[in-house]
């Protein structure tokens, strides 16, 4: 199978690619290679494949004519996966034209040479939860440590009303939108994942991005300062830390692109809320918590700064479709990801310690 990964050097990209490089299938890539630990998937990846497995272009997909020309040479993709993106609601502020060029004009490159190049391709097109919007008319309740929604007790349904805010939030649902529409009006078989928080292995968080990755980080970090007797540094916090996602292990989200794939036939126009459900849901006290706890610290150090502009107070996502129609579930629990996540976690550290 010719398997065609966007962002495929990210952190969901990369964990895509790893996968159909262990099935066997021709794997093609596109990335521009501009965030932190992409090069590093690469190489990565190159070194889990077989000679001339992977077939790499660097590029921007929004350069219509170069991502033009690899369709034109390559074409024929039997699955692409298009997770290529600007990822950061706090980046999207600063830089708007950036969010939308990448985002959106991104999005309408990869469907429009599809549709020319490759019209039987599947496209499963990573979306986001923040084409809900703030969420603010729905009814929360809260408790010492997260927000709960009132009247939604299993999670958020497809149904909500769109309410795209921030760039990133009009971007990512104005592609969302593309990719269901290029469907319906020109029969490309597509499917659309709004997620919620993702985390995993060979995931580079940051503060704007990656939530779970980076408090891990953070607290390994001061447990390291702990253990040398060194200067514990705070870390900070946007608003209460009551905010809550129900969080979802890489591992499972492979699992879901391939049963997606397997069901291509009969999902084609369809969207899926994706998360690790309610039973995976946690608000960064309660994320904390469990981090003190496997790390043996008493109390991780942070200080509160304002909350950020259009966050939600709560989302979780209800994946009853998804279990539905695509037979899917996650199968990891937090507590059991949060335990990979703090390996990891250490391991870039250590990496980039000997780097110094």
């Amino acid at each position: 199978m010719k398997v065609l990964i966007t962002g495929g050097c990210g952190f969901l990209g990369s964990n895509l690619a790893a996968e159909f490089i262990k099935k066997n299938h021709q794997i093609f890539i596109i990335d521009s290679l501009v965030r932190e630990g992409s090069l590093d998937n690469l190489n990565w990846l190159y070194s889990l494949a077989k000679k001339d497995q992977i077939t790499f272009l660097k590029a921007d997909i929004c350069n219509q004519e170069v991502i033009f020309k690899f369709f034109k040479k390559f074409s024929q993709f039997d699955f692409i996966c298009h997770v290529a993106g600007q990822v950061a609601m706090t980046k999207s502020i600063l830089n708007p034209r950036k969010d939308f060029e990448t985002n959106l004009l991104g999005t309408f490159n990869i469907l429009e040479f599809t549709r020319l190049l490759s019209p039987k391709a599947f496209i499963a097109y990573s979306s986001t939860n923040k084409v809900y919007g703030d969420l603010n008319s729905l009814g929360i309740i809260e408790t010492d440590t997260r927000y709960k929604l009132k009247d939604f007790p299993n999670g958020l349904d497809e149904n909500i009303p769109l309410d795209f805010s921030t760039p990133y939030g009009c971007s990512k649902g104005a592609a969302d939108q593309y990719v269901r529409d290029w469907s319906r009006v020109f029969g490309l078989k597509t499917v659309v994942f709004r997620h919620s928080s993702i985390y995993g292995g060979r995931q580079f968080s940051s503060v704007d991005q990656g939530w779970i990755g980076w408090f891990c980080k953070k607290a390994v970090e001061q447990k390291i300062a702990f253990n040398e007797n060194k200067e514990i540094i705070p870390f900070t916090i946007s608003g209460t830390g009551k905010q809550v996602r129900d969080v979802l292990n890489a591992k499972d989200l492979v699992n879901l692109y391939c049963c997606a794939y397997n069901r291509k036939e009969n999902i084609s126009g369809e969207i899926f809320n994706i998360g690790g459900g309610y039973k995976n849901s946690l608000s960064l006290i309660e994320l904390f918590a469990i981090l003190e706890d496997k790390l043996s610290l008493s109390k991780l150090n942070y200080l509160r700064i304002n909350r950020r502009q259009s966050d939600q107070d709560c989302f979780i996502a209800n994946i009853k479709k998804a279990k539905n129609i695509l037979g899917w579930e996650p199968k990891i629990s937090y507590s059991e990801g949060i335990e990979s996540m703090i390996n990891w976690s250490k391991k870039i550290i250590n990496d980039q310690t000997n780097e110094i």
